[in-house]
């Protein structure tokens, strides 16, 4: 029997979990269904990094200790994917013992070998990130994913002769195309390959911090994040003798989203490499979730929970939507409307639609039960074809981890066995008599039904069983094999009782939140303004400028005080209500739009000398900004 290893990311808890987690298991957990479908022996893990700088900050905002902290955040990680129908075997955390031991041990084994020495390294250090940049890789002297100047860190630390591996890793992408997929992301790690690799440093003084997994070698260090977290992905397998590990480890996949492509395609295989492991089967990379068009953040507060799409529209629907919606390596857009529209119009009317109508045609011509097939036209072949072909591409996409694909493919085969019945028109033959052409035609239909109710249960394993309870079958995973699907055409045994109708996919309303009523009414009662003449306009002074500086006002969740240049030396201070749509962080550095002369006042007792101008969304305020660069202070007519 072959096998399959799947993981997620260990997902870091310095904040609860959210849509983009949920989206990376949920991935994890249809592709190890699916190839519980092929006949494959899988293993699927996901787990908690727990270690770091952001760790101990994060508890100390809570006023907590690091282990009480991370105990909590890690319980509603592991609570939640059962709530998702997630599936995992194991679930790792980085404080587990088992797993110190496998990473000290793989430390002692590199520093054996040579690859682990000591050295002095000044650079600036992003605690968000909790990693160092040179000036190079820094945007305007900022953090490129964070935004906030670094810290500037002189240390003595341990480093992994990582640049020794460079031109192996290189070949070996090269010479391996699977290896990193999508494509895009295998040029990415290339073109980092094609300059010259630095060493990793992989410790942290304990005099800065202490959280963390000690050096077996210098217990004055304890490991840097990644080469700590990394190696989960092995101990959890219980490496190096564990029957697990050799079983699984051969074919190990890494689903990551692309903030972290480097760990994984750089750290990773070169860390391996020295400590003398095989290197993992492939890394499959995706995108980011954009909420109504922005990057999901939690500083924007338009972060999605997870269990609250699941409460409203259930379960199967939500995992649908995320599946179908994002193309591997792209990103995805995330709106309530959105899921309700896929909903209602690829489940509740494509696939709801043809097992109701199907299922309530054989109880009303055959008591309710399979009938015997006869001979097949043409019509009849072009179906069976049609369900061949899309089971085989459908096979090959979710092998690549493109589900969005393979789910696209295989509804082109629900709406073509719609477009069978309309075609066939069983009301029509049983009107003229011809029963066993109405029965052949009713055969196949209900052969379609089951392939569709395998091939939708690893994305809805809940209405994939409810699917197959309908048909009269005892679904059972480890008797399916989708190769062997996609080489026959099988038909239900004839005398197969059947559900008498099927009610699965009820059509949803979008479900407003009281507070995004209440908003929509008070808009909608806001009058009409007075008419304002050419002079009014001629009145206001609308200049660009440049955001320098910017914090929250103190006292306020609303609130921003910025310190704008508005050209020929001249600077602002404004206070702006974008605390809840923009982090200060975000917003320094932006051109902005102002109303320069507006009479000045007093906002949490600052001078506020003007205004920025906003667009109000549906999704909250957006700063109105030109097109292009412009110099501060330039006017606006």
């Amino acid at each position: 029997m072959n096998s399959f290893y799947v993981t997620t990311p260990i997902y870091y808890v310095n904040a609860l979990p959210h849509l983009g987690h949920a989206y990376t298991t949920i991935l994890a957990d249809c592709a190890n269904r699916f190839h519980r479908l092929l006949n494959e022996k899988t293993y699927f893990l996901t787990g908690t990094d727990e270690h770091g700088d952001k760790i101990v900050q994060a508890a100390e905002k809570n006023g907590e200790d690091p282990k009480s902290y991370v105990d909590k955040i890690s319980a509603r990680f592991q609570g939640l994917w059962p709530e998702l129908g997630v599936e995992n075997n194991a679930f790792i955390r980085t404080t587990f013992p088992s797993h110190k031991r496998c990473v000290q041990r793989i430390l002692q084994d590199v520093f054996d070998k040579g690859d682990i020495y000591f050295g002095e390294y000044g650079g600036y250090y992003c605690y968000g990130c909790e990693c160092f940049y040179t000036e190079k890789e820094l945007e305007n002297g900022l953090c490129p994913d964070h935004l906030e100047k670094p810290t500037y860190i002189k240390e003595e630390n341990y480093f992994f002769r990582m640049s020794k591996y460079q031109d192996w890793l290189k070949e070996h992408i090269l010479s391996h195309p699977d290896f990193i997929q999508p494509r895009q992301y295998r040029a990415e790690v290339l073109a980092m390959l094609r300059e010259p690799l630095d060493d990793l440093c992989i410790s942290r003084p304990k005099t800065r911090l202490t959280w963390g997994i000690e050096l077996p070698f210098d217990q004055r260090f304890v490991t840097y994040v990644w080469f700590d977290a990394l190696i989960n992905y092995v101990s959890a397998l219980g490496w190096p003798d564990h029957e697990l590990f050799r079983t699984f480890w051969p074919n190990a996949h890494h689903l990551v989203a692309k903030d972290i492509l480097k760990p994984h395609a750089v750290f990773w295989p070169t860390m391996l490499k020295a400590a003398g492991i095989e290197l993992y089967k492939g890394l499959r990379v995706h995108g980011y979730w954009k909420v109504d068009e922005t990057k999901m953040s939690k500083s924007l507060g338009n972060v999605v929970d997870p269990l609250e799409m699941r409460k409203k529209y259930g379960l199967d629907g939500f995992r649908y939507f995320l599946m179908r919606e994002m193309q591997l390596g792209h990103d995805g857009s995330f709106s309530e409307q959105a899921l309700v529209s896929r909903f209602n119009a690829d489940l509740a009317n494509d696939l709801g639609n043809l097992f109701n109508r199907s299922l309530s045609m054989a109880r009303k011509y055959f008591q309710g039960k399979v009938p015997q097939s006869g001979a097949w036209t043409a019509e009849d072949r072009e179906i069976v074809d049609r369900g061949l072909r899309t089971m085989h591409d459908y096979v090959q996409c979710f092998q690549d981890f493109r589900m969005a694909r393979g789910l696209e493919t295989f509804w082109e085969f629900i709406r073509g066995l719609n477009k069978y019945i309309d075609l066939s028109a069983p009301w029509k033959l049983r009107k003229e008599g011809d029963m066993d052409r109405l029965a052949t035609v009713m055969a196949l239909v209900l052969a379609g039904l089951r392939r569709t109710a395998l091939a939708v249960w690893p994305i809805m394993p809940d209405a994939g069983q409810k699917m197959c309870a309908q048909l009269g079958l005892d679904f059972r995973p480890e008797e399916i094999d989708l190769i062997e699907e996609a080489g026959n055409w099988r038909q239900l045994q004839p005398g197969t009782a059947l559900a008498e109708r099927s009610n699965l996919f009820p059509r949803q309303e979008f479900i407003l939140e009281q507070e995004q009523i209440t908003e929509s009414k008070s808009r909608e009662q806001e009058p009409e303004p007075a008419e304002a003449g050419y002079e009014d306009f001629q009145k206001l002074q609308l200049l660009t400028g440049k955001v320098l500086a910017a914090e929250k006002v103190k006292g306020t969740d609303k609130l921003l005080k910025l310190e704008v240049d508005l050209g020929e030396e001249r600077k602002r201070t404004i206070v702006a209500g974008l605390a809840k749509d923009y982090a200060p962080q975000e917003i320094q550095g932006r051109q902005v739009t102002v109303v320069a002369n507006l009479k000045p006042r007093k906002l949490r007792g600052i001078l506020s000398q003007g205004m920025v101008l906003t667009v109000h969304t549906p999704s909250g305020l957006t700063i109105l900004s030109p097109e292009q660069d412009v110099p501060p202070g330039s006017r606006i007519s």
